[in-house]
């Protein structure tokens, strides 16, 4: 299926200052999978003694990746959020020094309200993870601001 401008998953990385800060890079999406990655970088280390990258910055791709292929290629961004509703994340060992990650996500189910993702983090083969990640999350969410009393 081409890319339609609601599902462009590089703009919006592009787009998001979190993921630019992170210096995530969309790698492929289709109907059903989307990968992306982090380049090795001195502001992603947690631990300069190890030079090994933060947790945080693995959770945030897999976050993203996650989020990327929950939504359904025709719903448009501007009409409608999705917001996460749950996420775990299991690692199994730091990323090697140096080296790029990816984060592979696979949306296996779908409802009207809910989508089911399953993702990897990983350097060489996603079947040798550094982490996994099971979240769901809602779509359709309402995306404008709630303008009720202060």
């Amino acid at each position: 299926m081409p890319e339609t401008p609601e599902h462009n998953v590089a703009e919006h990385l592009a787009n998001v200052p979190h993921s630019r800060a992170v210096g995530m890079k969309h790698i492929f999406d289709d109907d059903d999978y989307c990968e992306i990655a982090i380049s090795y970088a001195d502001h992603l280390v947690g631990d300069p003694d190890t030079g090994v990258i933060h947790g945080g910055a693995i959770t945030a791709l897999l976050d993203n990746a996650a989020g990327m292929i929950a939504r359904p290629r025709d719903m448009p961004r501007e009409v409608a959020a999705i917001a996460t509703l749950d996420m775990r994340i299991d690692y199994m060992g730091p990323a090697p020094v140096g080296r790029d990650v990816h984060a592979r996500a696979h949306c296996f189910k779908r409802t009207q309200n809910v989508a089911f993702v399953r993702a990897v983090a990983f350097v060489d083969s996603p079947d040798d993870p550094i982490a996994t990640c099971t979240a769901t999350f809602m779509l359709g969410t309402r995306n404008t601001p709630f303008e009720g009393k202060s």
